[in-house]
């Protein structure tokens, strides 16, 4: 199965720019990220398969000022892989939950993200001397 492609949000970078110019610090961005990969994050929680629980413990949201990344496995667990793409030479069907968790929530995701930048856009906007 190929892997799909990360959903990216068109005009992010001019997004930064402009709310640079407005003058907010990118720190915001970096919440609002982190925000939203945690919506995602819930999903795939209750999505993964479990055996043991590990695999489910690994999962994590992170947010930066440039993007918002939900991953899981570790060094410890190096199976998430595997898991969710499959490995047909030693059939292990595919679970994608992390694709999964996004189609579910990809609604929420939008108007979450829609919501705190226009929070921080009006905010920006009051602090404007004008």
């Amino acid at each position: 199965m190929p892997a799909k492609p990360a959903v990216q949000v068109t005009g992010a970078k001019e997004l930064r720019k402009a709310l640079q110019r407005m003058g907010a610090d990118l720190s915001d961005l970096t919440r609002i990220h982190r925000d939203v990969a945690g919506i995602v994050r819930e999903a795939a929680v209750q999505r993964v398969p479990v055996r043991s629980g590990k695999l489910r413990g690994t999962i994590k949201g992170k947010g930066t000022k440039a993007r918002a990344t939900v991953t899981a496995g570790s060094r410890v667990v190096p199976y998430a892989g595997p898991i969710h793409f499959g490995w047909p030479a030693r059939n292990i069907e595919p679970q994608p939950f992390l694709y999964d968790a996004l189609d579910e929530r990809k609604g929420e995701v939008a108007r979450r993200y829609e919501d705190l930048v226009g929070d921080l856009v009006k905010k920006l906007d009051r602090e404007t001397p004008g």
